[in-house]
């Protein structure tokens, strides 16, 4: 009989999210492969017990390699964790769409491609996890993030679809929906943006900007979590003793807006949206 793997790949290991799920995976007794594009940015999560693959989610060539790395010493990946991603910050109009593709080509298109490539060891074996992590915008689009908050919600699609077909062969597929998640993806979006480019939304551009920024401070912060708070429930998905739920809401931003978007009509939830997100001025 086939022994079943417990080797974890996790990408986007660099910070956040990503490292911290692979630090607590080792610390639990898993083996832990840690990725990112710049393997030197995660050498110190080898004294976790993380062992280091580089990874580029939007390189075929580089997805490919690091599936059969671990598959030629574990004979299969156990467990894949998709979490590579980043945002950018907007209005629809003055993002470049070369950005928005890019930001598919790693949100969305990546998680894609390593799915497939992890999916015949799991079959093979008859066992193992998918977890992809989306977002609540994968539920509902914040104004100024249109593009980041179309990846999630192409998420949602694909996750759906891949947890029926392959639930037959004894594979889990699950969706984490954090909320707001104090971590530097807004610094980074920040970091990458043209304000140049902005144009006649320079004004609004600046207040997403801006409102992105102290979505992690007082007072919204009470509505924010850790990204240790997410890595514990992919932690708490994989060690599942039977089957995981297939949706996960972390912090609190999460569970209070996906509920409001779920029992209020469009109006209402554009006018909750109002109170809380920058408006375009005329």
């Amino acid at each position: 009989m086939t022994s079943i793997s417990r080797a974890v790949l996790v990408t986007g290991c660099s910070s956040g999210i990503g490292r911290e799920t692979a630090t607590l995976f080792a610390r639990q007794g898993w083996t832990v492969y840690a990725t990112a594009r710049d393997p030197e940015a995660i050498a110190d999560l080898e004294n976790e017990g993380c062992r280091i693959l580089a990874l580029d989610v939007t390189d075929e060539a580089s997805c490919t390699a690091a599936v059969e790395a671990v598959t030629a010493v574990e004979g299969a990946v156990g467990v894949l964790v998709n979490n590579a991603g980043f945002n950018e910050l907007g209005a629809f109009e003055s993002v470049s769409i070369d950005r928005v593709r890019a930001m598919f080509e790693t949100n969305l298109f990546g998680l894609m491609r390593l799915s497939q490539l992890v999916l015949p060891g799991m079959r093979a074996q008859r066992a193992g996890l998918i977890v992809n992590v989306g977002s609540m915008n994968g539920r509902f689009a914040f104004p100024g993030m249109s593009a980041y908050s179309a990846t999630k919600h192409a998420i949602e699609a694909v996750t759906d679809a891949l947890r029926f077909e392959v639930r037959p062969f004894g594979i889990d597929v699950v969706l984490v929906e954090p909320g707001m998640v104090k971590t530097p993806l807004a610094e980074t979006a920040v970091a990458r943006r043209d304000p140049a480019a902005d144009g006649v939304w320079a004004d609004y551009n600046a207040h997403v900007v801006a409102s992105a920024l102290a979505a992690s401070e007082q007072p919204m912060s009470a509505l924010a979590c850790e990204p240790r708070d997410v890595a514990r429930v992919i932690v708490k998905a994989a060690a599942s003793p039977g089957r995981p739920r297939t949706r996960y809401r972390v912090a609190p931003s999460a569970h209070i807006l996906l509920t409001a978007r779920r029992v209020l009509p469009d109006v209402a939830f554009d006018a909750l949206l109002r109170r809380v997100v920058p408006v375009p001025r005329r």
